[in-house]
């Protein structure tokens, strides 16, 4: 119990400094150093220093800024239009069709793309604007965008899959490939929601009246080609053992420039803007990870996470009690913290007690990051939702919350799915040992 409720007292630490409008890297770093010195030792101090540059320059977080410049190199070229007008010519005799090809454009996107906001800007700015000129309801337009903008971290490569892999020494390989099959999943799971919706509610999203001649449908592909081949090269790489994930993604982040130049897109402010985004991507990603790796220690040092994992395993209650619990404050702390900030803060914390109760850690990895996918659309702090709100004009935030919220349901099913059922996440890791 003490160990219980110092995290609580961790939390409302965090959440009082959040308050007042201090960011979250900084309050986790604050809270590790204020901490560290009150209840460890100042002499201790010294040690943070030396997490921090170890841990910052470990070889493997060059992957980050390699996949967020491989996602915002096409993200600067016209794929994204291409991934929607494919998906929309292939899938226009389905109810809600042109929402259920923005989902399925967001998941072929999240291929090469490790970033939910980056996919959810990519295919939303394009995908909701022409749902909304042919008739669709504002809602669900936003909405499809922001829960298909998720795919962008569940389908590697993953910048939220890496930090896991780094802060729980798993491997990032196995994670990657771990959430194919689950990223699929989820894109069914929200492409069902949308066609469920719109049967139930047709004036949502009128048909369409148009055919597409099958010539004109396979040209369409070949505007998605070097997406799947990119995509393939990655993903493929990895599966097969001939690259890691890091060169991977130097593969994939020189790949996508090359294609920006050969679509002509590559002038020299596109280019400064996009190594303008990586640079501030990858910076606040790292100041956020040192800040999580401060507090850990602090927690660590306090026995907080060895103390929750000897709380929570004595009770006599089956193991997925305690994953549904785990899930609950998850989905809690979701609507207060970005991902990143979830992801730093409770895995240190649950990881022993996850694995001391026999679940597999990179079963536990997907299931975390679908969690975190939740928190993305979850109201008051989704990114997504803001997202949407920046790059769509002459929306209201609350078009984008209420046409989110529905999504929540697929996800929260998905997680049970892959409670019932963690061979889908585990099958094709199986097959690459």
């Amino acid at each position: 119990m003490p160990s219980f409720l110092g995290f609580l007292v961790f939390i409302l630490a965090l959440m009082a400094l959040m308050a007042t409008r201090t960011p979250v890297a900084v309050a986790l770093g604050t809270i590790g150093i204020i901490g560290t010195t009150l209840f460890i030792s100042p002499d201790a101090l010294r040690q943070l220093g030396n997490i921090a540059f170890t841990q910052s320059s470990n070889f493997v977080l060059v992957v980050v800024p390699l996949f967020v410049l491989m996602g915002e190199a096409l993200a600067a070229t016209g794929i994204g239009n291409d991934l929607f007008r494919a998906a929309h010519m292939w899938l226009r005799r389905l109810p809600g069709a042109l929402a259920v090809a923005t989902v399925f454009a967001c998941a072929v996107f999240a291929a090469v793309c490790g970033s939910s906001p980056v996919t959810a800007a990519t295919i939303g700015s394009m995908a909701v604007p022409e749902m909304i000129k042919r008739g669709y309801d504002k809602s669900l337009a936003l909405g499809t965008a922001a829960a298909g903008g998720t795919l962008g971290i569940l389908i590697p490569p993953s910048v939220p899959m890496i930090i896991y892999g780094v802060l729980t020494e798993t491997s990032i390989g196995d994670l990657f490939i771990a959430g194919i099959l689950p990223g699929i999943m989820m894109a069914f799971l929200f492409s069902a929601t949308v066609i469920l919706k719109v049967m139930l509610r047709p004036e949502l999203a009128p048909p369409l009246k148009e055919s597409t001649p099958w010539p004109e449908k396979f040209r369409a592909l070949g505007g998605v080609a070097p997406v799947l081949v990119l995509s393939a090269l990655v993903i493929g790489s990895i599966y097969w053992g001939i690259a890691t994930p890091t060169e991977a993604g130097a593969v994939g982040a020189a790949g996508a420039v090359v294609i920006a130049g050969l679509m002509g897109y590559l002038r020299w402010f596109v280019l400064q803007r996009m190594l303008d985004a990586t640079v501030r991507t990858t910076a606040m990603f790292l100041l956020l990870f040192v800040g999580g790796l401060f507090s850990s220690f602090l927690l660590t040092r306090l026995g907080i996470p060895q103390g929750m994992s000897a709380f929570l395993t004595s009770f006599d209650v089956p193991p997925w009690v305690i994953i549904v619990l785990i899930n609950l404050l998850l989905l809690v702390l979701g609507m207060f913290l970005d991902p990143t900030s979830i992801l730093v803060i409770i895995v240190p914390i649950f990881f022993k007690t996850v694995t001391a109760l026999g679940y597999d850690p990179v079963w536990f990895g997907i299931m975390v990051t679908i969690q975190i996918e939740v928190a993305a659309i979850t109201p008051p702090v989704g990114f997504n939702l803001f997202v949407l709100k920046s790059v769509v004009p002459g929306v209201e935030m609350a078009d984008v919350v209420r046409g989110s919220l529905i999504f929540i349901i697929p996800m929260l099913l998905g997680i049970v799915i892959l409670m019932a059922f963690p061979q889908i996440a585990l099958f094709l890791p199986a097959l690459m040992k």
